[in-house]
């Protein structure tokens, strides 16, 4: 189907960089002028841009297409926790989402059955996921436009989130190190992050358990600073105890079937 092509064909342009159109229709499986048409259509759409005998991504195009492959990975297992999460909303509510690809998930189940809520978001596909929902107010933060995950952080977005304060915070993350604290890639968004945490009853993390034991270069906040954790029932025992003692909440799904 073209779409499975463009999917591949961005992929693998992302990976690479750029390629001929004979690679591209042996990867697809298609015609070279089948090929040809669909690299006119991507390139209309702002992703690659074409060459003679081939095609690469545009400059600034690699970050779209970087988020969208994480948010590919695990797909399974971050429905699973989505779901998890969306369980827990109540009409009414006013909640924090922020930019992660699990987060993103939670936005879709969100779509899928509405509820009366005010969802305050950093994130451009978060809050296209809830545009036109009935009975959902969608805020946008404002901010420095973060190209790899399409997120509004730094001291302006940072400033609008303290006008505010939300029942509940969704939260995804980097990794949570063995130090106890959860840890992002960016310094930006490490902060913009931790100015949500102070602003909201509920904080809930929602990782994979593949997060936790690992670390990344800027502190967001302490896992102590955390209410509630949503995350797989392959996370190790010793960080299930560890989360007890602290007084977090942990939810597990099965992981197993959410691969199914």
């Amino acid at each position: 189907m073209q779409t499975d092509r463009f999917a591949l064909i961005r992929e693998h342009l992302y990976r690479v960089g750029s390629s001929s159109v004979e690679d591209l229709a042996s990867l697809t499986r298609a015609s070279k002028p089948t090929v040809r048409r669909d690299l006119q259509r991507l390139e209309v759409e702002g992703v690659i841009e074409r060459f003679h005998g081939g095609a690469r991504i545009v400059r600034g195009g690699g970050s779209e297409v970087a988020f969208e492959l994480r948010e590919k990975r695990n797909i399974g297992l971050k429905r699973a926790i989505a779901e998890a999460a969306y369980a827990l909303l109540q009409p009414g509510q006013t909640i924090f989402l922020d930019t992660g690809t699990t987060i993103l998930q939670l936005a879709r189940r969100l779509r899928v059955g509405p509820l009366p809520l005010t969802v305050v978001t950093n994130g451009l596909p978060v809050a296209q996921e809830l545009l036109g929902l009935p009975g959902v107010r969608v805020i946008m933060t404002g901010g420095q436009l973060r190209a790899e995950n399409l997120s509004l952080v730094g001291p302006y977005s940072e400033r609008q989130i303290s006008a505010f304060w939300c029942d509940q915070l969704f939260l995804g993350v980097s990794a949570v190190a063995e130090d106890g604290r959860i840890y992002s890639i960016d310094d930006a968004e490490a902060s913009t992050n931790a100015t949500m945490l102070r602003h909201a009853g509920q904080r809930i993390v929602l990782a994979d358990a593949s997060k936790f034991g690992r670390r990344a270069p800027f502190v967001v906040a302490s896992l102590g600073e955390v209410t509630r954790v949503i995350t797989d029932d392959t996370l190790a025992p010793e960080w299930q105890d560890r989360l007890a003692r602290q007084g977090v909440v942990c939810t597990l799904v099965p992981a197993k079937e959410a691969d199914r």
